[in-house]
């Protein structure tokens, strides 16, 4: 079967779930987006009462909405959260300010990730770095402890969310002007929202009350990005060998989670549905996985199986699979 006729095949079986449903997505702009904010206000208010202990638990519940409002913001990306594309760069615009994420950047390189996942020879837009054991072997010592501390958890995890707020300041090279304005729009609104919630507040509270959000927000989301590519069974090919479809299937998990975690992100833990069907909603996955004989065959994930991956350091191309550092053979 030539390769466009394997797209239209998957396009008829996926089609039926990428209509979007205006008022299923209204709803879910509201529930996401209203919580958030009722929450962000709460914990400033806890801070100036002197319930500082409350402080750290409005804000984390916080980041459990942030990221569902990062989801939508996502979908929108895909131009799948609502059927009209202005729609979606609007509520995308509006959802890119209130996490922070330039939204035509993000969706450029974004996009750039779904074309190529999986594929060694594209590596290095929208995905965390990952080398091969011969990659490794052929790095200077201080390249090799460059690469040992960036896959540590603590530093990936730790330093990973700073990281990502900094990078997103900076517009990538070749960007047109609406793009780069773009950018320089969210940090405005980033700097303007601070200086304006701090001359109410004072700018303790709302560095704390914020910082807390986006970090633990971002610690979700780089696990939730970490855990959708590398895991036991992944998928990872050279160009001439590289496929679209079984990039999409076995080299995007199932990541099975327990129902509050699975709506506050999203059901993006369907995403071997998301990467073939970029188009279906995410109030979509689900009924397409269990509508969809070949999602359903899929081997799932759980949390417990989900921790194993921290240890993965490297893609042996011989074994087709992920391996310790201790694994390396005259490392």
């Amino acid at each position: 079967m030539s390769t466009q006729e394997h797209a239209r095949k998957w396009k008829k079986r996926i089609e039926p779930f990428e209509e979007a449903n205006w008022k299923t997505s209204t709803w879910q702009l509201i529930n996401s987006s209203i919580p958030y904010l009722a929450l962000w206000y709460l914990s400033a208010e806890s801070m100036l009462d002197h319930w500082i202990w409350l402080t750290p638990l409005l804000a984390l519940a916080a980041s459990g909405f942030f990221m569902r409002i990062f989801i939508i913001f996502h979908d929108c990306g895909h131009y799948s959260f609502f059927k009209h594309p202005k729609t979606n760069e609007w509520v995308g615009l509006f959802t890119g300010f209130l996490t922070g994420f330039p939204y035509y950047k993000w969706r450029y390189e974004h996009a750039l990730h779904h074309a190529t996942s999986g594929n060694l020879n594209h590596r290095g837009i929208g995905d965390i770095w990952i080398l091969t054991v011969n990659e490794y072997r052929q790095l200077s010592p201080k390249k090799k402890m460059i690469y040992r501390l960036y896959r540590n958890p603590l530093i990936l995890f730790g330093l990973g969310p700073i990281y990502l707020f900094c990078k997103a300041r900076m517009n990538r090279k070749g960007a047109e002007r609406k793009e780069r304005w773009n950018t320089y729009g969210t940090t405005i609104f980033i700097l303007t929202s601070l200086l304006v919630l701090g001359s109410y507040w004072g700018w303790q509270v709302v560095l704390v009350v914020q910082g807390t959000i986006f970090y633990g927000s971002g610690i979700i989301g780089i696990w939730l990005f970490y855990i959708q590519h590398q895991f036991d069974g992944s998928y990872f090919e050279e160009q001439n060998k590289w496929n679209y479809f079984d990039a999409a299937l076995q080299g995007s998990s199932f990541y099975k989670l327990p129902l509050i975690l699975q709506w506050f992100t999203g059901n993006i833990g369907f995403h071997h549905v998301h990467h073939l069907g970029p188009r279906i909603p995410n109030y979509q996955l689900q009924k397409a996985h269990e509508n969809v004989d070949a999602f359903r065959q899929v081997r799932h994930i759980g949390l417990r199986q989900s921790l194993d991956s921290l240890f993965y350091r490297l893609w042996d191309e011989e074994q087709k699979k992920f391996i310790h550092f201790s694994e390396i053979r005259d490392d």
